[in-house]
């Protein structure tokens, strides 16, 4: 399939036709497709949308949950708007194939590649906001969310505190984290953290320390399941 028609199968699946197609052709070009060339890469659009998923995801919450707490409204938020969601619907919705990159970046480790695809994402839903406005964005969050915001009947909790049960149920004390990189330009910061609990270590990614620190105890966790 060619770059052509895998952008218009991708925005078919999508559902919303775009007035401005060159936003969802930016939206999908990854910043390594950018070396070299005129093409604007999709850094832009990610900003944009992370904006416009975190005030969506915010406003369905407080309609959909009117009698919780501000905490447990924050814990839904935290896991909707996560890397892993988004990556999850991200490959629902095969969004890799339309994905404009070298393809030696499509062999990078796992946890590499739920960035690329969560970052993509969020592009798209900022190239729908700029093309059709808010409500576009919102059918489609409402639409591709839903599952996951209707999976859960109780707050979830994030990998940060899962891992702190863990380990203090078994008396061996609390986690340590320590960011162990900054890099990127102001406007797309990439923050490395290591976890080490249990004589374990992980690494993880976010555009927060915050955010890594989830990362790094979810990885911490997966790994749980490998053992």
């Amino acid at each position: 399939m060619n770059e052509e028609a895998a952008l218009a199968a991708f925005a078919a699946r999508l559902g919303h036709d775009f007035a401005r197609p060159e936003l969802l052709r930016q939206a999908l070009t990854h910043s390594s497709a950018t070396q070299g060339s005129r093409l604007s890469s999709n850094e832009r659009l990610e900003f944009i949308g992370d904006r416009v998923l975190g005030l969506l995801v915010a406003e369905w919450l407080i309609e959909r949950f009117p009698t919780e707490r501000e905490g447990d409204i924050g814990k839904r938020h935290s896991a909707l708007i996560s890397a892993e969601a988004l990556a999850g619907i991200a490959e629902r919705l095969q969004l890799a194939p339309a994905l404009r990159m070298p393809g030696s970046y499509r062999q990078q480790g796992f946890r590499t590649w739920v960035n690329i695809l969560s970052d993509a994402l969020e592009a798209v839903l900022g190239a729908i906001y700029l093309d059709a406005g808010l409500d576009a964005a919102r059918v489609v969050v409402r639409r591709e969310w839903a599952s996951l915001l209707e999976g859960h009947h109780k707050p979830p909790l994030p990998a940060k505190s899962r891992l702190q049960e863990w380990t203090l149920g078994r008396g061996l004390g609390l986690p340590a984290y320590r960011l162990t990189s900054a890099e990127g330009p102001a406007h797309n910061p990439v923050f490395k953290v290591v976890v080490a609990a249990a004589g374990r270590e992980a690494e993880g990614t976010g555009a927060t320390k915050r955010a890594a620190e989830q990362a790094a105890a979810e990885a911490w966790l997966a790994g749980l399941q490998d053992e």
